[in-house]
């Protein structure tokens, strides 16, 4: 009954904040009305902490992005801009979204879902920072899946700065679903995920975006939902 009556309040706010997204160019209005979508329905299916993985994952990811701007430009595919559009929103968020909708069609396993949820904001987060900022304070950068060293910038090269960056990312996502719930049981779960999720989008980005399998935006939507999933498994086992 809580949710219901803050929804209108909540449109507000999201429909201001995707207003003053487009107009700070930081989001296309296709993006922004994704944005407002999305942020609507994790509202209504998890609450106040789905809206909040939301808006950090947003200023985080805002604030990596536009860090260093004129050094990553020489890096970046074309294309990549710091406005973002329809499918970049849905890459990150998209999981999310699925699971509150989930969450209510079925309020049941709300618990459960929101859980989830912060796993897969805790890799989209961890991956956003780890692959903005590692560029910038990364050393040596490696091939995830030969080991052996590449040019920065390349699809599924790594760093340990910007492994640790994409750690202290998803660590972020993790307090915030302490801070909400109450629960420190997951703490540390969820820093995994956030870690498994990111490494699991330099793999497909080595394997199968280099070679055009899968884009930039299809990478990034499966390993949130990889994230997802391992999540589940462990508040299962654990």
């Amino acid at each position: 009954m809580l949710i219901q009556r803050a929804a209108l309040p909540v449109a507000i706010l999201l429909l201001t904040a995707g207003y003053l997204s487009v107009y700070s160019r930081k989001l296309t209005v296709g993006a922004a009305m994704t944005g407002v979508l999305c942020g609507m329905l994790i509202f209504l299916g998890i609450g106040y902490a789905g809206l909040a993985f939301l808006a950090v994952f947003f200023l985080l990811g805002t604030l990596a992005t536009a860090w260093g701007r004129k050094t990553k430009v020489q890096l970046d595919k074309p294309g990549d801009t710091v406005q973002r559009k329809p499918g970049q929103v849905l890459a990150n968020a998209g999981t999310a979204t699925l699971l509150s909708f989930l969450a209510i069609v079925f309020p049941e396993y709300k618990e459960i879902l929101l859980v989830m949820a912060a796993g897969s904001f805790a890799s989209a987060t961890a991956d956003t920072l780890s692959s903005e900022l590692g560029v910038l304070f990364g050393r040596s950068f490696y091939n995830c899946l030969s080991w052996r060293k590449e040019k920065k910038g390349l699809d599924g090269v790594i760093s340990l700065e910007g492994t640790l960056i994409g750690i202290a990312g998803a660590g972020v996502i993790a307090l915030i679903y302490w801070l909400f719930t109450g629960s420190s049981g997951y703490l540390l779960i969820l820093v995994f995920t956030g870690f498994a999720g990111n490494f699991s989008d330099s793999v497909m980005g080595a394997g199968l975006e280099r070679r055009n399998f899968l884009s930039n935006d299809g990478v990034n939507f499966l390993s949130t939902l990889f994230a997802a999933g391992i999540t589940l498994l462990l508040i299962s086992v654990f």
